[in-house]
């Protein structure tokens, strides 16, 4: 925000910070920037693409996953088409932050979706990042990106810790994978909080099974020639991804693998 005065912020309660990601925005940036809304995330999210058409680059935070659900068309059907439809001429720089919630505990039927396969289904950029690292450059490619970026901050992962050089920190290119651990004997493709269990099952094995840790880290686009890379390494594929299973990105990468497109030689044995 102190960057690029085109940055603003939209959502319920962002001034008071109730989740913690906007606290001190307000005081910095003044009640111009950082807008409290009215409890209506369809009228909201549909006020951002306003403003983003006329030259603004907002970011709107959610409190909780399922009111993608309220807002899905304003995303996947407005914003998401209007530079599709005027042929590039019209740009719509929206981010969408939310906590992303899936297997967590104590959050309740309504709280509990992890909707970020609906958004890489129609074609909207998707991240999940896993560490505070990659939500950081994750995060600053999205609000520089000129399409609508949903970025999901898995509940199951807000306490992981990392040291970071505030001063090394930058954009992390959207659509390009992270490997966190080199293997030869499988490739894990783990989405989220769920790599750091991929990682930990990697350690418990090591001197057994040589396990490769992939992270696609943006789901669409997703990071084909990294997993192909992956596979053409270790040539077995295992799929971690605790969101809906019907039609979910764990089967879009078991097909990506199976297709070819993404799958390296079979190794007997």
């Amino acid at each position: 925000m102190a960057r690029d005065a085109s940055v603003c912020v939209f959502g319920e309660d962002v001034r008071v910070a109730v989740s913690n990601v906007t606290a001190g925005l307000a005081k910095r940036f003044g009640p111009e920037r950082v807008l409290d809304t009215p409890i209506s995330e369809q009228a909201f999210t549909s006020f951002a693409t306003g403003a983003a058409l006329v030259g603004l680059r907002p970011l709107v935070e959610f409190q909780i996953p399922s009111l993608l659900f309220l807002a899905f068309e304003q995303i996947a059907n407005q914003a998401h088409k209007f530079s599709l439809m005027s042929g590039g001429q019209a740009r719509v720089p929206v981010t969408y932050l939310l906590p992303g919630s899936g297997s967590r505990e104590s959050w309740a039927g309504q709280h509990s979706d992890h909707p970020y396969g609906l958004f890489a289904h129609v074609g909207v950029k998707t991240v999940v990042p896993a560490t505070p690292s990659d939500a950081y450059g994750l995060l600053l490619s999205a609000l520089r990106d000129d399409d609508p970026v949903v970025v999901f901050a898995p509940a199951g992962a807000l306490g992981v810790r990392e040291d970071v050089d505030l001063a090394a920190l930058g954009p992390v290119p959207l659509g390009r994978g992270r490997v966190h651990r080199s293997g030869t004997d499988v490739t894990v493709v783990a989405v989220g909080h769920l790599v750091h269990e991929a990682l930990s099952v990697a350690e418990e094995l090591a001197g057994r099974v040589s396990v490769e840790v992939f992270d696609p880290r943006t789901l669409h686009p997703l990071d084909r020639a990294g997993l192909a890379a992956s596979l053409a390494r270790t040539g077995r594929l295992v799929v971690l991804d605790d969101s809906n299973r019907s039609c979910g990105f764990a089967a879009e990468v078991l097909a990506t693998a199976a297709e070819g497109r993404g799958c390296g030689p079979r190794r007997a044995g």
